[in-house]
């Protein structure tokens, strides 16, 4: 089977730009045969960098899902409110034009390529919900129905569930619950007839749940409502270290099957992406893959092209 990967996780230039390294790294990216595609970070613009290098450097038969939290995250740094799903109306309406902007951004990638490149763009149930801060299920409906409307050039929307804001608990994103999430998505899509659909990380469903049961029984309710398009396995641990307890650092795997690159103390294990997958049938599904970070972030091209080859190492002894 062949892989979406979150790579920009693993790029040398997660934290400032360094053009030299970052190329060699996507040299080595495209000699994985097992990469379908790569999950791509939108923060207002194609590339956070360089739109010209990043379209000059990928590979062309790629298939890309635009992942919109790090522009997300950006955004709520400036504005609290800002959220599909606020019921702050600019904060609503500023993320709007934020989605407007991911839609010029596909357009410019498909247009480069001469395809449709980009299979999904995955938004967030922004803002987070805090005492001042607000979100509902009716302005995260009137918010999918405007983005349902708009071409988004063979792209389809699907909501990636981040760590719901519980109460009396610390949280990373602090989104909307699952359920509240699906309930929307339904709403939609049986009055306009689309197909909005649902995506899981791991690694946040466990940061949630404070569990590596969390992903299990979030994975059955997606797949169960008929909207889980795709899981991508990004690692947690509830145990202090560099990756933190319980933060959304991307952790990578654990041991298995002498994998050369590997976390200790992470809760993603081959058992538990087994366990995962058997909460579906995951060959029905869009999209599997991964994203992962290194920490502390201080790695050569080739050592963090090993912590992505490890993990679809993990994969591949699952995925049949």
């Amino acid at each position: 089977m062949e892989y979406i990967i979150g790579a920009y996780a693993t790029a040398p230039s997660t934290e400032q730009w360094h053009q030299e390294l970052e190329t060699q790294y996507y040299q080595q990216l495209k000699a994985i045969d097992r990469i379908a595609g790569l999950e791509h970070p939108f923060t207002g613009k194609l590339h956070p960098y360089d739109d010209d290098w990043f379209l000059e450097n990928i590979d062309k038969d790629w298939q890309f899902i635009f992942t919109s939290i790090p522009g997300v995250m950006g955004n709520i740094a400036k504005n609290p409110h800002f959220g599909i799903a606020s019921t702050n109306e600019d904060g609503r309406q500023a993320a709007l034009a934020f989605y407007q902007q991911a839609q010029q951004a596909i357009l410019k990638l498909n247009s480069y390529l001469d395809k449709q490149a980009v299979s999904f763009i995955k938004i967030h149930t922004a803002p987070r919900i805090t005492a001042s801060t607000h979100s509902s299920i009716q302005a995260l409906q009137a918010s999918l129905d405007t983005m349902q409307s708009w071409d988004w050039y063979g792209a389809k929307l699907v909501i990636e569930h981040c760590d719901a804001h519980i109460v009396g608990q610390e949280a990373e994103k602090g989104f909307m619950l699952l359920e509240d999430e699906i309930t929307a998505i339904k709403h939609v899509n049986n009055r306009l007839n689309s197909d909005i659909g649902i995506s899981i990380n791991w690694g946040r469903s466990a940061i949630e749940t404070r569990s590596s049961t969390g992903p299990l029984l979030h994975i059955k309710q997606a797949y169960r409502s008929g909207l889980l398009k795709g899981i991508i396995f990004s690692g947690a641990s509830g145990l202090e270290g560099p990756y933190g307890q319980w933060k959304d650092t991307h952790m990578p795997p654990e041991q298995a099957f002498n994998i050369p690159s590997f976390a200790k103390g992470s809760h993603l294990t081959i058992e538990q992406i087994e366990n995962s997958l058997q909460q579906c049938h995951y060959d029905q599904l869009d999209f599997i893959g991964g994203k992962i970070s290194i920490s502390p972030n201080k790695a050569s091209v080739a050592k963090r092209v090993s912590y992505i080859k490890s993990l679809i190492t993990l994969l591949d002894k699952v995925i049949i």
